[in-house]
């Protein structure tokens, strides 16, 4: 069973107990999905509730932004969770995150 990890601010990979509260989580989900969402609106005017699909979340966006969300939480997505419904918004990632960290 893997130790939890996260990636401080510096991106080095450290030990953790709580790995992202909730509001850092959110704040680290709008980073990635900035870096990888390839979105048609700027991720400042999305909410966190918005349609990343309606934003311009394309299905192969998707996978680039699925591994950066794996890579930078340490998680793995199982096959269960590869869903439109998974990446539809932050919320809905921010609670697959959650559910995945903590079974790990």
């Amino acid at each position: 069973m893997r130790e939890p990890r996260h990636r401080d601010d510096y991106g080095a990979s450290t030990l953790a107990t709580n790995l992202h509260p909730p509001v850092r989580m959110r704040e680290r989900l709008r980073e990635i999905l900035a870096q990888h969402g390839r979105l048609s609106v700027p991720v400042e005017q999305i909410d966190d509730r918005s349609d990343l699909y309606q934003a311009g979340l394309t299905s192969l966006a998707t996978v680039g932004l699925m591994l950066a969300i794996e890579d930078a939480f340490d998680i793995e997505f199982p096959d269960a969770l590869l869903s439109r419904k998974t990446f539809r918004s932050i919320d809905a990632l921010a609670v697959a995150i959650e559910q995945l960290q903590v079974k790990a």
